[in-house]
């Protein structure tokens, strides 16, 4: 990526586009926010053309693949956010005080959970939020799982839930995560991470994708039921 940001480089190069790839450009440049928190599989489904097309316009503007993509939409959104603050922090600093650096420093830092904070209250859904907190309540077990980098956050939610409960388990191996998939009592449950929102459950258990972003992980809760199926969660 070059010193533009991403919209501005996806304008730049908007006529070197294939007609595919402008019908992404045209979709991401009319839904700048929704766009981030989009999985590969649902933004090519929107502008109704192939993965494939998605990773080649990722391509073309320069970033390294889907994910990182999505965390310069993420960067460009924030800038956008915060440029009504240049002249707060142009204040700032012209304040002889010694410590205007650290402040100003905390003061952006603040800005910026706070914006975390609010995108984050955006995706919460009550009611599915709701039926995966009394899946985990009444399991007998929680077995917290993940692929690739999702597996960092579900070590994270087991090393939360731990604090509190003895049945939360971590397992990060993918073949003994499908031997304990098959091993499940319908009264088990499995807490699935998936970054992109592609990945899911196996085993008999439903795959449900659905969309990630680079600050926000999809995560799904799963139980076995007496038939050998599964009935999932998904929180988005």
């Amino acid at each position: 990526m070059t010193t533009q940001d991403v919209f501005e480089t996806i304008s730049s190069q908007y006529f070197q586009l294939t007609n595919s790839e402008k019908k992404v450009a045209d979709y991401v440049l009319s839904h700048r926010i929704d766009s981030q928190y989009m999985s590969i599989s649902e933004l090519a489904e929107e502008c109704e053309v192939a993965d494939a097309t998605i990773s080649r316009f990722c391509r073309r503007l320069g970033v390294g693949g889907y994910n990182a993509f999505k965390l310069e939409l993420a960067k460009a959104s924030m800038a956008a956010r915060t440029s009504n603050t240049t002249a707060e922090s142009q204040a700032i600093v012209s304040q002889p005080e010694d410590n205007t650096a650290f402040d100003l420093l905390c003061r952006r830092r603040l800005r910026e959970n706070i914006s975390a904070l609010e995108q984050t209250v955006k995706l919460i859904n009550g009611d599915q939020l709701r039926q995966a907190a009394e899946l985990l309540h009444s399991a007998r077990r929680v077995i917290c799982m993940g692929q690739g980098s999702s597996m960092v956050l579900a070590e994270e939610a087991w090393t939360l839930f731990s604090t509190i409960s003895s049945k939360f388990a971590f397992i990060s191996d993918s073949h003994f995560q499908l031997n304990s998939i098959a091993l499940m009592s319908k009264e088990d449950v499995v807490l699935f991470f998936s970054y992109s929102g592609s990945t899911g459950c196996a085993g008999g258990i439903p795959a449900y994708g659905g969309q990630g972003d680079p600050g926000f992980p999809l995560p799904q809760v799963a139980r076995r039921t007496a038939g050998g199926s599964g009935a999932a969660v998904r929180l988005q």
